[in-house]
């Protein structure tokens, strides 16, 4: 599990992005924040860049194709 957001934290972050709180609607956050906050840590921990893409998008290849269907 991640590291838990603090109360100081989440009050000093949501100062710097000047968001107007009161203290009681930032304690009622701060239990949401943490649950977003470690999915989101959960996540990170499954990309892994060694595993190649399951598929790939080639803009050329596509181009390729239709310029071959208006031809005919």
């Amino acid at each position: 599990m991640a590291k838990e957001i603090t109360l100081a934290q989440l009050q000093t972050m949501v100062e710097r992005s000047g968001l107007k709180l009161t203290g009681e609607e930032v304690e009622k956050l701060l239990p949401g924040i943490n649950r977003s906050h470690n999915q989101i840590m959960e996540l990170r921990e499954l990309i892994t860049d060694s595993i190649e893409p399951a598929s790939a998008f080639a803009a050329s290849r596509i181009e390729k194709e239709v310029a071959n269907r208006w031809r005919s």
